[in-house]
Order: C-alpha cells, then sequence, then structure tokens
C-alpha cells in the first residue's frame, strides 16, 4: 500500500529509537522526492503545516524526523497530532523505526557514539529510558520498522516500497558527455574516455558542429572502434544498471568523454541514453556543448 490515497497532501513523521536507521529512512524520503525536514521542534509543525497548504502543491510530499533532540517538545507534538486528526486535508503518517536492545547497543559501540539520554553512561541505560518517553508515540504509529536484522539497503527498499507513488520511478540513469581539457566531471559514476575514437575536429566541415548534427555523429558511428566500443559498454552496463539498482543506489551518472566535449562524447552519450531509456527513467546532458559558442563571442 502505498500513502497519498486519502489526501492529496502526504506528510510523514519519521521518529523512533536512536540508531534504528532515521538517518537512511530521511534520505530514502529525499530519493522519492519527498521535501524533508531533520529534527524539526514539534512546537513548528502547526506553522510549518499552514506554509505546507499555502505553498500552491510546491510541498505536497513532506517527511519529516522527529526524535529525541527535540525531546522537551514531545508534548507539543500529541497536541499537534490531535489537532491534524481533525483537519479533512491532510492525513499525517507515522513512521516509527524500532530495533532490539542489543541491537543498537551494538551500533553505538561500533559507532563509538554515546547515547543522547546517557551521554556519561552506558548505552542501555539510555536505550530503556528512551523506551519509555517514546512508548505512546509508538502506539500512535501507522508504521513500524523493526530494522534489527536490516542492512541499510533493504531499509531502503523496505521504505521506497511502501511509500513510493506508482507513477516515480526510483532508479534513473542520466548519461552526460564532456571535455577531458576542462576537467573530468566531479559527480560521475562511471567515466568512458572516447578520445581514442577518430576526431571530426580535424575534418573542416564538422568542426564547428556538434555530435547532434547528424553527419557528425554518422562519421563518429561509422568506425569499426566505435563499434566495438559500443558493444561492449552496452554489455557492461546491462549487467551494472540491474545491480546498482538492486543495491538501492537512486540514480547513476554515466560520464562520457573526449577532448573538447563536442562530437564523439556528444554521439555517444545520445546513443546510450536511448539505448536505456525503455528500462530506465533516463537523461542526457552535454557539459561543454556550448563552450565553441562562448570562445567565439
Amino acid at each position: 500500500m502505498s500513502i497519498g490515497s486519502t489526501s492529496e497532501i502526504q506528510l510523514v513523521i519519521i521518529t523512533g529509537m536512536s540508531g534504528a536507521g532515521k538517518t537512511v529512512a530521511i534520505q530514502s524520503f529525499e530519493d522519492l522526492g519527498f521535501f524533508c525536514v531533520d529534527n524539526l521542534p514539534p512546537t513548528l509543525l502547526p506553522k510549518f503545516l499552514e506554509l505546507m497548504k499555502e505553498s500552491g502543491g510546491k510541498m505536497n510530499k513532506v517527511a519529516l524526523v522527529m526524535d529525541l533532540r527535540g525531546r522537551e517538545f514531545f508534548e507539543s507534538l500529541f497536541e499537534a497530532l490531535d489537532d491534524l486528526s481533525e483537519k479533512s486535508w491532510i492525513s499525517p503518517q507515522i513512521l516509527f523505526l524500532d530495533a532490539k536492545d542489543t541491537t543498537l547497543v551494538t551500533r553505538y559501540k561500533e559507532t563509538r557514539r554515546s547515547h543522547p539520554l546517557a551521554p556519561t553512561g552506558s548505552p542501555l541505560e539510555g536505550i530503556k529510558n528512551e523506551r519509555e518517553i517514546l512508548d505512546e508515540l509508538k502506539g500512535r504509529a501507522q508504521y513500524i520498522y523493526d530494522t534489527s536484522d536490516l542492512k541499510p539497503r533493504e531499509l531502503r527498499e523496505k521504505i521506497l516500497k511502501q511509500f513510493s507513488s506508482q507513477s516515480r520511478p526510483t532508479f534513473s540513469v542520466n548519461v552526460m558527455s564532456f571535455g577531458f581539457k576542462y576537467g573530468l566531471p566531479i559527480d560521475a559514476d562511471l567515466v568512458f574516455d572516447v578520445r581514442f575514437l577518430p576526431n571530426p575536429h580535424y575534418i573542416d566541415t564538422m568542426r564547428p558542429k556538434t555530435g547532434l548534427d547528424e553527419d557528425v555523429s554518422s562519421y563518429v558511428l561509422k568506425w569499426t572502434e566505435t563499434q566495438k566500443f559500443i558493444e561492449k559498454v552496452t554489455d557492461l552496463l546491462s549487467f551494472m544498471l540491474p545491480q546498482y539498482k538492486r543495491e538501492g543506489k537512486s540514480q547513476l551518472v554515466i560520464a562520457i568523454g573526449c577532448t573538447g566535449g563536442q562530437h564523439r562524447s556528444v554521439t555517444l552519450a545520445e546513443y546510450f541514453a536511448h539505448y536505456f531509456e525503455k528500462e530506465y527513467e533516463t537523461h542526457v546532458s552535454h557539459r561543454d556543448i556550448e563552450r565553441r559558442k562562448e570562445r567565439s563571442k
């Protein structure tokens, strides 16, 4: 079941035990396109809801993390939740993350962090105090996830399955062309260097054009080396993309570079983007294609 069936505006309040996975949870909601706020004081919730209502649809998917960093405001949270139950324009959902005491103690030891309720004592002491404070909030939750045996990837997959809209893909492929002379893209996950291919730059009629022009793309694609490269990279990506998706990655940036980012890289970025668009949400961009225009000014 996905939320959003009872209300146009989706509000998810993420809370639960410290160390149970709230950081992974909020990152997962960000990947789903939610507007996310970490550690919102409950006293500000009514005002925040007003902003949501007045945003004209710009904030119609919101996830808020509320935890023991704001424990002195929990009474205000209960009052706000009671008030929300009387509003017809929104139906809030509470996601409570929990884990076994032994698991939480192990996680605190691994991270060498102290529990917020026992900064100088044992983690177990803080965990017991936290359970007592959060007991009523847990009782109000629509979703309770026990993360004791869940890896971060598995928790993310569980959240995506529960809260994703059917119309929104959770994995996208971004293919980018670039020129090595202008530096590597800092956001690339995979980089392919195509400077070994025949270069249209040395043909006078093609030099001012780009890989978006048909004669340039035909020139780049006609070579045996190009076809062999396409065959090998297509085979590699066809294997890798499902693995990235299965591991919970929300997007993959594939960068294809030539010398100036005008001809060869543009042609091949367009090729691979179109090749994989039937299976994935695919986007193509050309980082340096406007450089020629800038230099001619």
